[in-house]
């Protein structure tokens, strides 16, 4: 048996959702896409313009020509030589760049569903329909190959099912473990992506009962932004150096077009800005205490404020 028979529900997206308008977050993504592309045909330009340059400059040299050692002109000749090297290895390594950005145009949009989406909490439960489905299917066909004794009516019952006559043969078939049907690793990952997905939907479900969030403290204010499916910091100006080291460590990065230091809306992140303001905070209270002097701690001087 092929064991990619795709079970009926397993349907690829209709022509009508493919040409759907994007979102925000998908428009974003087609925007990276074709930025990787447009660096991908530019290197690609460059390096064929640098070959071509190289060709040209090795052409100046009669072919099997060889360096005439002891003449006037040897170190002339070794330093065009060299010459030629280096640019037919920029027009190499442009090349390589290319190839790079060709592969990450390649991969951008293919990492499954973004919790960034807006749409993602309705893509999930759809995914999660369409494997409940599967799920579902797969049992049936199983069901009807064990109960049908003879190979005409197992065929008939699957062509019943829904199955067309060619996957329902390839079905029938013996697969690795020497049985027909779908091996129960099928059923079992099935299962365990149902289990990951509701795991996610949950996740999302509580993220968005939870709404936006805005604390204001002293010389910052955080927010969570339920809508970018970020939390960040915003400062009332630049963030001192001690600042902005204790925000990377907690992989907070600078958004320029947000004018904020974020990372994603994650219990993870929730959980760096609370450890990054209490600890700020502490560092305030400790250093206005009268007669206490103002020390420093594993998250460096006071920060902001």
């Amino acid at each position: 048996m092929n064991d990619n028979t795709k079970p009926q529900g397993e349907a690829e997206p209709s022509q009508g959702e493919a040409n759907a308008t994007p979102n925000g977050y998908e428009a974003r993504v087609q925007a990276k896409k074709a930025r990787f592309l447009d660096r991908a045909e530019a290197a690609k330009s460059e390096s064929a313009s640098t070959y071509a340059k190289a060709r040209g400059m090795a052409a100046v040299i009669p072919f099997g020509q060889p360096v005439h050692v002891g003449h006037h002109s040897e170190r002339a000749d070794r330093s065009f030589r060299d010459k030629i090297h280096r640019t037919f290895g920029k027009a190499f390594a442009a090349l390589d760049k290319a190839e790079h950005y060709a592969q990450k145009a390649a991969a951008v949009g293919t990492g499954g569903i973004s919790s960034d989406d807006p749409a993602a909490l309705a893509k999930l439960k759809a995914e999660l329909a369409a494997l409940e489905q599967a799920q579902e299917t797969m049992k049936a066909a199983n069901k009807l190959i064990r109960a049908n004794k003879t190979p005409e009516t197992r065929a008939g019952a699957l062509v019943a099912l829904g199955y067309s006559e060619g996957d329902a043969a390839r079905l029938l078939g013996e697969n690795v473990n020497r049985n027909m049907g779908y091996p129960s690793y099928k059923l079992s990952n099935n299962n365990a992506n149902m289990a990951r997905i509701r795991l996610r939907i949950a996740e999302l479900e509580k993220r968005q009962a939870r709404g936006d969030v805005e604390q204001v403290g002293k010389g910052f204010t955080y927010r969570e932004d339920a809508a970018e499916n970020r939390v960040m910091f915003v400062f009332e100006g630049k963030p001192a150096e001690n600042v902005r080291a204790v925000l990377k460590r907690h992989a907070f990065k600078w958004s320029p077009s947000r004018g904020a230091w974020v990372r994603q809306l994650t219990n993870s992140g929730i959980w760096r800005q609370e450890r990054c303001a209490r600890n700020w905070r502490r560092c305030h209270e400790r250093s206005n205490r009268p007669g206490v002097q103002r020390h420093r701690t594993r998250f460096d001087d006071c920060g902001p404020g």
